[in-house]
């Protein structure tokens, strides 16, 4: 991925090392899906699924053996996001910084737009 394309969801280094890292030890599974729904304590929620099937307008991103998608409903939540993995003191964990986000849950799985 050059830095030089506009991508409406970009995935950080270390985001990307564990999504390959991932699917590399899935059998059933080539990408991560991104998806945001309706629910959780801010309004909406973050989910993760790992999968292989593939929507015709999927935004499909790639990185270093990583493939992530993002559906178009999905999407309009998540324009100008980067994701990331954090490895800390509180856990590992997918973190999404989501610019769109007026309001977010203490653990960063839920948001309100």
């Amino acid at each position: 991925m050059s830095d030089t394309i506009n991508l409406p969801v970009t995935i950080s280094d270390t985001a990307a090392r564990r999504i390959a890292a991932i699917l590399a030890r899935s059998a059933d599974a080539d990408s991560l899906r991104i998806s945001v729904e309706g629910g959780g304590c801010s309004g909406f929620s973050y989910k993760y699924d790992l999968t292989h099937e593939r929507e015709e307008d999927d935004l499909v991103l790639e990185r270093d053996g990583a493939r992530v998608l993002i559906d178009q409903v999905s999407l309009a939540y998540l324009e100008g996001s980067v994701v990331d993995f954090v490895d800390d003191l509180m856990g590992q964990s997918f973190q999404i910084r989501n610019p769109n986000a007026v309001a977010a849950c203490g653990c960063g799985t839920s948001f309100s737009v």
